[in-house]
């Protein structure tokens, strides 16, 4: 399974893991994340076809948002009404340093729950942190937070199975779902496919999902 490599990350099959781990990762190494992240808008024309699904003004759900750099300021940039949830603190803390004036939850995302819903939800180089047993009752929590009409966008792995990055020396976990249980989950909750790159070579070898949520 491959995905991509943001400056180091190794990647290396492993079948047994904790996903609880990677929070703690995060904690850990939050500042060395945040230094090695590409502050350059890589993923720029894949934020562009997503806004270009709701009006400016809309609400939009970043899901592990991380510092907040670049996707959630760009964001408020574009003049999107942002709330953002993470699981780690210590991306909390830096998010609020970044942006103070945006909202932000210390919230897992496989709990989340927040009583709203949004016109554009978000879950990029985070989603895949889940494992796969993890990530399928995901796809009902991104439907009850969304809009009719509302927007979605992910990224993934290539083909189902467990991977192991590494960030500060410790192991990184990632999953993911193939790509037909990913379109029979989208299209169970209620989401239309609009466009799946695997390995996008202009967007860092990601792997993309954009839905949309039918009225």
């Amino acid at each position: 399974m491959r995905f991509f490599r943001q400056t180091g990350y190794g990647v290396h099959d492993m079948a047994n893991h904790s996903d609880d781990s990677v929070i703690g990762v995060y904690q850990r190494h939050g500042l060395l994340w945040a230094s090695l992240r590409d502050q350059r808008l890589t993923e720029g024309s894949w934020l562009e076809r997503f806004c270009s699904l709701f009006p400016t003004g809309a609400s939009v759900l970043d899901i592990g948002c991380g510092s907040g750099l670049p996707i959630a300021r760009e964001l408020v940039l574009r003049g999107f009404d942002v709330t953002a949830v993470d699981a780690t603190p210590a991306m909390i803390e830096l998010f609020r340093r970044n942006l103070p004036a945006t909202q932000v939850h210390l919230a897992d995302m496989r709990q989340l729950s927040l009583g709203q819903r949004f016109d554009g939800l978000i879950a990029w180089d985070s989603f895949f942190h889940l494992s796969p047993e993890d990530q399928r009752p995901m796809f009902a929590r991104f439907q009850a937070h969304a809009t009719p009409g509302a927007a979605l966008m992910f990224t993934s792995g290539d083909e189902e199975g467990n991977a192991m990055g590494e960030l500060g020396g410790d192991p990184l976990y990632h999953g993911s779902l193939n790509s037909d249980e990913y379109r029979t989950l989208l299209n169970a909750s209620g989401f239309d496919v609009l466009e799946h790159v695997v390995q996008d070579p202009s967007c860092g070898r990601r792997t993309i999902w954009l839905a949309q949520q039918r009225w």
